[in-house]
């Protein structure tokens, strides 16, 4: 930016404690000022290796250190306010093909822990939703459905898996290679209003910025997938793990109040242990569960569980069971509805 220029950018809304609202912050951009809200202390600049910058803030409560903002620098020295969405998209996606293209041809064929799909049937469907995205048609399906087609966003996934099903894995992942990096591509030439125009996703009516968070999620969370069933397990640490984690943090209270319908004066403590640590306290108040900062009262449940754990739950990657059995989950307090919890957070589509 010019000296002097004053920009006005938005934090990014999922790396935020879910706990806190979207706050504007005006950035001095010459001068490095972040001027900010009552509850974040003054930030600082961080250079990360894409050559973008972090801006970091101190919970003055909690005295935590916390990646608050990600701001993109693009090539012309115009700032980008949602660089973070495609650098996380980028790095998730190059993630993926350098742990598959090495692999030996049988490889594409290892299930995942996706019913019905192989490493193959994976990379098709990121493939496919992306082709699709970028103008190409469904194919058409004949026959009924697998059982695990539950809904049409299920058929158009299904749809692309089985046409690419016959094609050798390499060739697979070259045509996502290269739908891949043309998406990035398109995503970097958005402006903001792009990113903020309301359109169709997965989960209907969204922001574009939403829709593509959402396309970060899934895509790291296959990103997993597909590096257990090579076993070949690693930790993809970064914004996309930050995304996934956060995300499904933000949707504590709809499992407790909407899905669980817990009952007035339930106050559950969530305790995720980890690299992205942190407790969170859901309270139930008129019918609505909210979470809540402190609670002088005793969690009707506790749970702690790592991060890990936390998100294959929600995702649908392991059981309630297994997610409760875990020896790394301890729980506390009433377990009818600890088992009532285990089973309402799973949550993908």
């Amino acid at each position: 930016p010019k000296p002097g220029a004053l920009t006005k950018l938005r934090y990014a809304p999922y790396l935020l404690p879910t706990s806190r609202p979207r706050y504007y912050v005006d950035f001095l951009a010459s001068a490095g000022v972040l001027r900010a809200p009552a509850a974040v202390g003054a930030g600082s600049h961080f250079a990360n290796r894409w050559g973008s910058s972090f801006l970091w803030a101190r919970d003055r409560r909690h005295g935590r250190v916390r990646r608050v903002l990600f701001v993109g620098w693009s090539r012309t020295g115009v700032i980008v306010a949602y660089e973070w969405i495609v650098n996380a998209l980028d790095e998730t996606w190059s993630t993926i093909d350098k742990v598959v293209r090495l692999q030996r041809p049988d490889a594409y064929d290892a299930q995942t822990a996706c019913p019905g799909w192989s490493v193959r049937d994976v990379l098709s469907h990121l493939l496919g939703f992306e082709m699709m995205l970028q103008g190409a048609p469904v194919p058409p399906y004949d026959g009924p459905w697998p059982e695990y087609v539950h809904n049409p966003i299920g058929e158009i996934n299904e749809a692309f898996v089985r046409v690419h099903r016959a094609e050798p894995g390499i060739e697979v992942l070259n045509q996502f290679r290269a739908v891949a990096g043309k998406a990035i591509h398109n995503l970097r030439a958005l402006d903001d209003e792009a990113w903020e125009k309301v359109g169709w996703s997965p989960e209907g009516e969204r922001p574009y910025h939403r829709f593509q968070e959402t396309r970060v999620l899934d895509s790291w969370i296959h990103l997993q997938d597909i590096r257990d069933a090579l076993l070949e397990p690693a930790d993809d640490h970064g914004v996309a793990e930050e995304i996934v984690v956060n995300r499904f943090e933000a949707a504590l209270p709809f499992i407790l109040g909407k899905k669980m319908k817990a009952q007035d004066g339930t106050v559950v403590h969530v305790n995720l242990t980890g690299r992205l640590a942190r407790t969170i306290i859901l309270g139930v108040r008129d019918g609505r569960a909210v979470v809540v900062s402190s609670s002088d009262e005793v969690p009707t449940l506790e749970f702690t569980t790592p991060v890990a754990l936390f998100w294959r739950r929600a995702a649908g990657r392991i059981t309630a069971q297994a997610f409760l059995n875990a020896s790394a989950t301890d729980v506390r307090g009433d377990h009818a509805l600890a088992q009532s919890f285990a089973q309402a957070l799973s949550i993908m589509l």
